[in-house]
């Protein structure tokens, strides 16, 4: 009896195991393992058929996939060829508001010393920017007379000019192989030199009427930005997780003072130099002594190269009249370089700008390479900003590591 209610307890549980077992909670049986995907295999099988039928169809979903694959990146290629085309457009207005927000950054620690010392910052503001229009002015008023009263003289005298020429030995030599003074002289007594005189003095025009437009564009935005500094750096503070805030703004401020600080010093330093120029200009008797100074201090602005050039229009324009103040204007304008790049601009850099005179070279030619004068302008405060960056953040998690 115990053997055979063990072999029917072994033959229950076999036929458990092999047959339907029951569903928790109802009567019935659920259907065993092989019954449930009986019909599997002859589905899978026609499914397989079909979708193969279906991608050898000319008209199959691979083609269309293709064809809109393709579309896609045919709309993509031209939305990307349009926007480029937009940035070409506004090039000179980005270069506009560019210009404008570096004014206002570098103008910045002047408008808050001026806040410091009792002024609200709209006064500051306002005192900061009529400043800026009463040099605009100044260098306008001094520099476009002058220009225009040589050009009206070099008209007038080209014959007189094309006639003294000819006296000279070597003029004549080349004048007898060449005919140059028979062409020059046909060219300036022609009908249509008056024409294309002036049709080059309307260029000129032109174009010193759209550098005036663009100085008003950057004036008028210098001083928005300069208005509202400080809301747009908060918001850009609010854009970091509060957990990083802090610092952030820390370097953020920091390098906003590193830029007004190159800035200002900058602009001291084309001051410095300005002044000294018109000191000596006014010495040896120059009568534009105040429109050479004014050259020579707002070309001192542009990094590596600025000095110079205005050292040179400064030669050529006092040479013109006296070769031999011309030469010592040179020799004075030599020596005063050798004083600013050793003596006034080290003091005044060193506690604005702390960056690697390699890395302030390859910056300013890299900056004139992409924007050209504006690049320059702006390369050296940013490379500033990035050496900062590195400093008190790249290179201390660095070392954590």
């Amino acid at each position: 009896m115990a053997q055979g209610s063990e072999e029917n307890r072994q033959g229950t549980g076999e036929g458990g195991r092999g047959g339907a077992e029951p569903v928790p909670g109802t009567g019935a049986h659920a259907p065993a393992e092989g019954q449930e995907h009986a019909g599997a295999p002859a589905a899978s099988v026609m499914a397989e058929a079909e979708n193969r039928a279906h991608r050898t169809s000319p008209l199959g979903s691979g083609r269309l996939n293709y064809f809109t694959l393709g579309f896609t990146g045919a709309l993509g290629v031209l939305t990307a060829w349009l926007l480029v085309q937009a940035l070409i457009g506004v090039h000179g207005l980005f270069i506009n508001i560019l210009v404008a927000l570096f004014l206002a950054v570098g103008l910045n620690p002047l408008i808050e010393f001026l806040h410091r010392r009792g002024l609200p910052r709209w006064a500051a503001i306002l005192t900061v920017c009529l400043a800026l229009i009463a040099f605009v002015t100044a260098f306008v008023w001094t520099l476009v007379p002058p220009l225009t009263q040589q050009a009206g003289e070099f008209i007038a005298n080209a014959p007189d000019l094309v006639r003294q020429l000819g006296d000279n030995r070597l003029f004549a030599d080349l004048d007898r192989r060449f005919n140059v003074l028979g062409q020059v002289q046909h060219f300036v007594t022609s009908a249509d030199f008056g024409q294309r005189v002036f049709g080059g003095v309307f260029g000129v025009g032109q174009a010193v009427l759209n550098s005036l437009i663009a100085t008003f564009t950057v004036l008028v935005l210098t001083l928005f930005f300069m208005a509202s500094l400080p809301g747009i750096t908060e918001v850009g503070y609010r854009l970091v997780p509060r957990s990083r805030r802090a610092g952030v703004r820390e370097l953020g401020d920091e390098i906003i003072a590193r830029v007004g600080g190159y800035i200002g010093g900058q602009l001291l330093v084309a001051l410095i130099g300005g002044v000294v120029a018109l000191v000596f200009l006014t010495v040896i008797g120059s009568g534009y002594a105040l429109t050479l100074a004014l050259v020579v201090a707002v070309t001192a602005l542009i990094p590596l190269i600025g000095t110079t050039i205005g050292a040179l229009a400064a030669t050529l324009v006092v040479a013109v009249g006296d070769l031999r103040l011309g030469a010592v204007t040179l020799v004075f304008f030599i020596v005063y370089q050798q004083i600013e790049s050793y003596v006034i601009a080290p003091r005044v850099m060193r506690r604005s700008v702390d960056v690697a005179p390699t890395v302030t070279i390859t910056a300013a030619l890299l900056g004139g390479a992409l924007l050209g004068l504006v690049g320059a302008l702006i390369a050296i405060p940013v490379a500033a900003a990035v050496t900062l960056v590195l400093k008190q953040v790249v290179f201390p998690r660095l070392e954590e590591r």
